[in-house]
């Protein structure tokens, strides 16, 4: 997980924090409405296949796209259509939730998040760069050395 962490690009840690944002209002809203899923679900199929076709199959030249990047191709509309359906009536001001306190639980755990991702590739660099490793350890061991003389 740390390995992950670590070598998550900007854009897959936007995606992250959309998801975040998407579970924060799941969890609030949550409606257990058959409807509400499998409009999504079918939403999902329709606008995922346009997406993959106008991704990998509507130019000249035919792109192949690995599993998770079209998995997202076909998640993204199904969080977009069932997040509609969550907050509809529900007085969002675009994606945002009319209670600060949802708001700002999203963000937070989007700000933790970023967090965690810094310091594990912090981790990493230092790992990777054994001269910083060294020169710390060196620090850490001069005061001892000048209590011993």
């Amino acid at each position: 997980m740390l390995r992950y962490l670590a070598n998550l690009s900007t854009g897959r840690l936007i995606l992250w924090c959309y998801f975040i944002w998407y579970g924060v209002v799941l969890v609030r809203y949550f409606d257990p409405t058959p409807r509400v899923w499998l409009t999504s679900l079918g939403l999902s199929g329709i606008v995922g296949l346009a997406l993959y076709i106008s991704t990998a199959a509507a130019g000249s030249h035919r792109v192949k796209l690995g599993f998770w990047p079209t998995f997202r191709l076909f998640l993204m509309p199904f969080c977009v259509s069932s997040f509609s359906a969550l907050v509809k009536g529900k007085g969002f001001i675009l994606v945002f939730s009319p209670k600060l306190g949802e708001t700002l639980c999203a963000l937070g755990l989007c700000a933790v998040l970023w967090v965690i991702v810094r310091v594990a590739k912090r981790s990493k660099e230092k790992a990777a760069d054994p001269a910083a490793a060294a020169d710390a350890s060196a620090t850490v061991a001069e005061p001892s050395e000048q209590r011993q003389a």
